[in-house]
């Protein structure tokens, strides 16, 4: 009986050491491959906060997402709000937020209600300026006329709606404040129900370059002074890009809004920090990529060493700055 029972024995004995030497399989499917599955995909992605669905910075935001994509090695989820004024708010309280695109004036509001902000928030990039386009009725000769007077500054949540009263309260001109959409706003200005409109965005801008305006509608002069050394810039607006409203050989001096993007200043050893600079080498690293055709013209003017009026540098764009310097040299 046992001469039979050998040969059987002997094989499961084989079989048993055979399927110990065998490494365990992961499993195909389960809790522990979803885990696995789920820190993969959260490993190096960061939140961009965009600002509302029709505003440039959203655009800007998917933009960048799209160049930057590297599957699991680097994803950025663009994020719809409020509004660019409101994305600070986003990159300091909301969790998952590790960058926004703001205007350099956001911080404003935060000077007393939170004096750190400055070390809390640094600059990435300083992405196009806004510039500040005053729209007046024939009627209105200087910011002083307006006193008093109606006055659009866009719908909340956009540049207009924040900066807008902000840099009107700098010039000490107090009128009366209304946040419609720039187009009803604009109607009202040809019936004389309204005496001005505020835009702050890119120029040119279409309203100005398709509309149909009687003589005397024109663009008011800002001039560049010491109160807006801080967070604004100087700008003008050309002949060239408004040719139906100033005449060939005049200037309109103005001032501009930086758009910024900004990240949290994550502490440097910490994961956050880590997703962050690898975002920067990505993103720096691919600059040209958005300059090319089919992105918004806007990325041809970028300039990545520009610095940002009222905020530090972030340690990864300095960091990567620096090693483009050392690479130049080592070159010549």
């Amino acid at each position: 009986m046992l001469s039979i029972l050998a040969p059987v024995m002997l094989a499961l004995q084989f079989a048993e050491v055979g399927a110990k030497a065998q490494p365990a399989r992961p499993p195909r499917s389960g809790p522990a491959l979803e885990t696995q599955k789920k820190e993969r995909m959260n490993a190096w992605t960061v939140g961009l906060a965009g600002g509302l669905l029709e505003g440039a910075p959203i655009r800007l935001a998917a933009e960048i997402a799209r160049v930057v994509d590297d599957g699991p090695n680097m994803l950025v989820l663009p994020i719809v709000t409020r509004g660019a004024t409101e994305n600070m708010n986003a990159l300091l309280h909301l969790r998952g937020v590790d960058m926004a695109i703001i205007n350099s004036d956001a911080l404003e509001e935060y000077k007393l209600q939170a004096p750190e902000v400055q070390h809390r928030v640094v600059s990435l990039l300083n992405l196009f300026p806004s510039e500040l386009h005053i729209f007046v009725r024939p009627e209105i000769a200087s910011l002083q006329d307006l006193a008093g007077k109606k006055v659009n500054f866009n719908t909340l949540g956009t540049a207009a709606a924040y900066s807008g009263p902000l840099i009107f309260s700098r010039l000490g001109v107090d009128v009366e404040k209304t946040f419609i959409p720039h187009q009803v706003a604009l109607e009202q200005m040809r019936k004389g129900e309204m005496a001005a409109v505020v835009f702050i965005t890119s120029k040119p801008v279409d309203a100005f370059l398709r509309g149909r305006w009687e003589p005397g509608f024109k663009f008011l002069p800002v001039a560049y002074e010491s109160k807006f050394e801080d967070y604004y810039l100087p700008a003008v607006l050309e002949p060239s890009e408004y040719p139906n409203l100033i005449k060939q050989g005049e200037r309109v001096s103005t001032i501009a809004v930086p758009t910024v993007l900004v990240a949290f200043n994550w502490p440097i050893q910490s994961n956050r920090y880590q997703r962050v600079a690898r975002f920067v080498d990505y993103l720096f690293s691919r600059i040209d990529r958005l300059q090319a055709t089919g992105f918004d013209p806007k990325w041809k003017s970028i300039n990545l060493a520009a610095t940002v009026p009222g905020l530090a540098r972030a340690p990864a764009a300095q960091a990567w700055l620096d090693r483009q310097a050392r690479g130049k040299q080592a070159s010549q």
